[in-house]
């Protein structure tokens, strides 16, 4: 039976949870394991008959943190080491100077907050260890500063530990590192394309500044899910067309032993800037580019000679034993970023606008190849889905301009945009013999 509950009571309750049913069992069950084992390992380290002697309340609200909410600024390796021990040293401090129990809890709580924001280590299960080292008993009293490496340091560090285990082992990211700035392709000041008419990292951190408020999530992980909403919001506007619907599936592939010279003329015939290398089981293991061929035959920063250099690379050594790279696999880029044929083209986005990939591999469920998306395709496929939009828009409203105004296709034919697309697959060139090298 369901009673109704009083707005006001309602208001004051929290949303539901968002995590998985799985997710909650393996927080519940990492957090047994680290306190079990913290506890034992604890007491084993101080010869102590008693795992509950050796082992601090404060560890119970860690483990929370720990394996409830790893990715938390607060449950980071800094935070409960550096909020624990330096929570322990002050609390030990005001109570050897403050005779009278509450106010020297009170004073060990304010200073270790305003230590644990000077130091960058906010961690709440430290103001709880602060109190312990104040409120503990003759016990921790007699015990002294000792009691901030035994049993606080010893507990925090064997926690942590176990807490690296077993977040690495069920496959969560932790400690939840500072994401590098990624790299600009063209090695200019300009914003990667994303940038430029979205948010950037600045704008997340100017926001989170003029909130002036703690916050239990990082910077990182916020612009993650705005960039993961806004990838959600364009398929819920436009719809899922996914790579298979717009890769071309007629691939020209080679193989790990294709001679170089017969990889360089199919470049060339199919006026493709690379060529995916497979396996017998059609299995992508690597790429191979026209940038390869250049690099490899040292033709990036002397430009003399350079068709020489070029035809003495890919021409065929005939001794038996050579240093020269003869088959493909020799310069092949082996870590190849592939796609699914089933992944929508919005999350293709970022890696060929931001990375510099002008050509994904796509693969089947069995890891098979089965086609490619280059930009063109990506570009044609964004646009032929923003223009569906705009044509569904316009069917349900009239034009502002009018009759007369064109419509969104007529500005740019369908027959330019095809046209294009097709320049990634057909050359003007005649079609040349493998034998042959052409430059």
């Amino acid at each position: 039976m369901n009673f109704p509950v009083p707005s006001w009571l309602a208001a004051l309750l929290p949303a539901s949870a968002t995590v998985s049913h799985a997710e909650r069992l393996r927080s519940s069950l990492g957090a047994f394991l680290g306190i079990l084992l913290t506890g034992a390992a604890s007491a084993w380290f101080l010869h102590s008959p008693v795992a509950a002697a050796a082992l601090i309340a404060p560890m119970g609200a860690s483990a929370v943190l720990l394996f409830g909410v790893p990715n938390s600024p607060l449950a980071q390796p800094w935070s409960i080491i550096g909020g624990n021990l330096v929570s322990a040293l002050i609390g030990v401090t005001c109570a050897k100077l403050i005779d009278a129990p509450v106010p020297a809890a009170a004073a060990a709580i304010f200073f270790a907050i305003a230590a644990m924001f000077a130091l960058r280590c906010v961690h709440p299960p430290s103001g709880a260890v602060a109190l312990t080292a104040v409120l503990g008993g003759p016990a921790v009293h007699a015990a002294g500063y000792g009691f901030v490496l035994v049993p606080v340091g010893l507990n925090s560090i064997i926690l942590l530990a176990l807490a690296v285990a077993f977040n690495k082992a069920t496959g969560r990211r932790y400690p939840h590192m500072q994401q590098p700035v990624p790299p600009r392709p063209h090695r200019t000041k300009d914003l990667v394309p994303t940038a430029r008419a979205g948010f950037t990292a600045q704008d997340i951190r100017a926001v989170m500044q003029d909130y002036d408020e703690m916050l239990d999530v990082s910077a990182d992980d916020l612009e993650n899910l705005f960039r993961r909403t806004e990838m959600h919001a364009f398929r819920r506007r436009f719809g899922d067309t996914t790579c298979g619907d717009i890769m071309s599936k007629d691939i020209v592939s080679v193989e790990f032993a294709t001679e170089l010279a017969h990889a360089w003329n199919l470049l060339r015939e199919h006026s493709v800037e690379a060529l995916p290398v497979l396996n017998r089981a059609r299995h992508v293991i690597g790429i191979v580019t026209r940038s390869d061929f250049i690099i490899h035959a040292n033709v990036r920063s002397d430009f003399a000679g350079m068709r020489a250099r070029l035809l003495a690379f890919l021409k065929r050594t005939d001794h038996t034993h050579s240093d020269k790279h003869e088959v493909v696999g020799q310069i092949m880029t082996a870590n190849v970023r592939t796609a699914r044929d089933s992944t929508p083209i919005a999350q293709l986005v970022p890696f060929m606008a931001d990375m510099g990939f002008h050509h994904v591999p796509v693969v089947d469920s069995r890891g098979r190849l089965v086609g490619m998306v280059t930009q063109t395709d990506l570009i044609g496929a964004l646009y032929e889905t923003a223009l569906a939009r705009i044509d569904g828009d316009h069917d349900a409203q009239p034009a502002p301009g009018g009759p007369d105004t064109p419509a969104p296709s007529e500005f740019i034919s369908r027959h330019d945009i095809n046209a294009g697309s097709q320049s990634d697959a057909q050359d003007a060139s005649p079609t040349t013999r493998s034998d042959q090298v052409p430059l």
